[in-house]
C-alpha cells in the first residue's frame, strides 16, 4: 500500500475492524466515509460497483460509517445492522441490501434483510437490542471528525481526501492519477 508518511493514523485501514474488498497488497486504498440513507452515498455506491470492478487486483476498498444523524434519522441504526451482519461475516451483503433499499431503513426492515442474507436471527437481535457495535459506529463518526469531515460521502484515495462533490469522475480521476504515478 502506497499510502504517504506521515499521514493521520485514522487514514491507515485496520484489517481488524475495517470492512475492507480487494488485497491488502493493492497499490491504492480506497476509503469511504459514508451513510446508509445519504443520497449522494446512494450515487457513490452505484459509481463503485463500476469502478471497483475496473481497478480490481490495483485497489483496495474500505467503507466506514459516516451517518449524518441530524438529517438522516435511520442511518446510525443501519450502520449498526451492518456491523451486526459484518460480525457474522455478511457486512458486505448488508451493505449492498441497505443501499439496495435506502428509503427502508426502519427497524423491521433490517430485520427483514438480516434475514435475507441469512443471519443467526435471535443473536443479531440481541446485539441489535443491545447496541452492541454502536461504539464502533461512533468510533468511524468521531475519526470522520477528526479528519474535519461534515459530509458523505468522503472518500481518501491512499490517505488524501479526494473532493467528490462536482462529479465522482474526480474520484477516478484520482485513482488514474495514482496508477499513472
Amino acid at each position: 500500500m502506497n499510502i504517504k508518511a506521515g499521514l493521520d493514523p485514522l487514514l491507515y485501514p485496520d484489517e481488524a475492524i475495517d470492512h475492507i474488498e480487494g488485497r491488502s497488497a493493492a497499490p491504492i486504498t480506497l476509503m469511504e466515509y459514508g451513510d446508509f440513507e445519504c443520497p449522494s452515498c446512494f450515487q457513490a455506491h452505484g459509481a463503485l460497483k463500476v469502478m471497483l470492478p475496473h481497478f480490481a487486483g490495483d485497489l483496495r476498498f474500505v467503507f466506514r460509517h459516516f451517518p449524518l444523524r441530524e438529517v438522516h434519522p435511520h442511518a446510525e441504526l443501519a450502520a449498526e445492522a451492518a456491523e451486526a451482519a459484518g460480525a457474522q461475516g455478511k457486512f458486505w451483503p448488508m451493505y449492498e441490501l441497505l443501499f439496495a433499499n435506502q428509503h427502508h431503513l426502519k427497524e423491521k426492515h433490517l430485520l427483514d434483510y438480516a434475514a435475507q442474507i441469512g443471519l443467526d436471527l435471535p443473536r443479531y437481535q440481541n446485539e441489535m437490542n443491545d447496541h452492541v457495535y454502536l461504539q464502533r459506529v461512533q468510533e468511524h463518526m468521531q475519526g470522520g471528525r477528526r479528519l474535519g469531515l461534515r459530509s458523505t460521502p468522503a472518500f481518501y484515495v491512499n490517505g488524501v481526501f479526494t473532493d467528490v462533490s462536482f462529479g465522482l469522475q474526480h474520484l477516478r480521476e484520482a485513482i488514474d492519477r495514482v496508477l499513472a504515478a
